[in-house]
């Protein structure tokens, strides 16, 4: 379909799902584990007919219905795997996508990259997708994006991104951040994140075939509030950062996390941020949220940073939008954009401002509307 959150689905695979949740009249509060166990069936029909054209040697549309496979098990598992099924929904969701990438040409490969700078509260690997052009050598290292996935969009969905770029030239690293998919950062440390970062740069210098003086980050949602802190944390690593949709203070404020549980987010948005950084209480998250991880408060904001685009709609209402003016507000100057009359991140004209502005940062030529238009929207088989 190509409409957030449904990434490499298709409709028909997920209608008899939803007809069967509305029969099973399943609404808020949900049963997390019968609502993921509603999209197995479906799932694994997709699975077992991409393995039967893999075994064909039908690379294409195995790769298809492999990620149309994940795309299911991502809505299972959604908004954050709280339970047991859903946490079976994100394994199997992984190995669905995992399957269908590799089949790509050239392949995304998923790998581990040792987590050197860990904490006794972290976990040892942070499990990213790389992807690297055809183009890409040792003598002709190539520019790299590095997506920094949101609250309930992973590693496997913004995966979506990549064949538009690697068209480029251009390769793809794709991390979850704390709290959410395999990040291994203690998701209640607000510096959890910028040990996790310091251990993927140390990667990416081993790496022969990325430019390290061309390196962007893009930030989606809640992976734009660490868009904003990696700005100005490792600012002498990147050569900009965009952060669409992206909060980084009121965001916390108890009163906009009362209020966004009623917004546009399909979802309990509150509690899934909660969940997120560590918390099972969401009144001690409200308590707390702002003094412990807004960047205002611990003098991110005040520190130089990176070239940084902010990017959002004027009528976002899973962030606030004042963020952004705080974010211009404070420390050294920053790009900002607003687009009048959008919602959350800003979307369509949103993606557009952004591409014009990490081809320049990269140094490559590129059409923004070309590019949209190899971003997978249609399914074939």
């Amino acid at each position: 379909m190509g409409v957030y959150p449904f990434m490499f689905g298709s409709i028909e695979d997920f209608q008899p799902v939803v007809d069967e949740l509305v029969a099973k009249n399943m609404k808020e509060p949900y049963d997390w584990d019968a609502y993921a166990s509603t999209f197995f069936p479906h799932a694994q029909k997709l699975a077992t007919r991409a393995q039967d054209a893999e075994s064909k040697r039908e690379k294409e549309k195995a790769a298809e219905l492999y990620l149309r496979a994940s795309a299911l098990y991502r809505i299972a598992r959604f908004p954050a795997p709280r339970s047991e099924k859903q946490r079976y929904a994100w394994q199997k969701g992984k190995e669905a996508a995992e399957a269908g990438l590799a089949l790509h040409d050239p392949p995304t490969r998923s790998l581990n990259v040792p987590h050197t700078h860990a904490t006794a509260s972290d976990q040892p690997v942070l499990p990213i997708y790389y992807h690297l052009p055809a183009s890409a050598t040792s003598s002709k290292p190539a520019p790299t994006v590095i997506i920094l996935t949101g609250l309930d969009g992973y590693r496997t969905d913004l995966a979506v991104w990549i064949p538009s770029w690697s068209a480029l030239g251009v390769a793809v690293v794709i991390a979850e951040i704390p709290g959410t998919g395999d990040n291994p950062a203690d998701p209640s440390d607000p510096k959890g994140a910028d040990r996790v970062w310091d251990s993927l740069f140390a990667w990416m210098d081993q790496q022969s075939e990325i430019h390290k003086n061309k390196v962007a980050v893009w930030g989606f949602s809640t992976g734009g509030y660490y868009a904003i802190r990696m700005a100005h944390t490792h600012r002498e690593r990147v050569c900009g950062v965009v952060s669409q949709g992206g909060g980084c203070h009121h965001m916390f404020d108890p009163e906009w996390l009362d209020a966004s549980n009623g917004g546009e987010y399909p979802f309990d948005l509150g509690h899934t941020l909660a969940f997120k950084y560590g918390y099972r209480d969401f009144e001690k998250f409200k308590r707390e949220a702002r003094g412990r991880f807004s960047l205002v408060e611990d003098g991110t904001l005040d520190q130089e940073c990176a070239r940084l685009l902010l990017v959002n709609g004027d009528e976002d209402s899973i962030f606030p939008v004042d963020d952004m003016y705080v974010a211009v507000q404070r420390g050294e100057p920053k790009e900002l954009r607003i687009v009048k009359g959008r919602s959350h991140m800003g979307e369509p004209e949103a993606f557009f401002i952004i591409l014009k502005w990490l081809f320049a940062r990269l140094g490559v030529e590129g059409d923004a509307g070309r590019f949209m238009s190899g971003v997978p929207t249609k399914t074939k088989y």
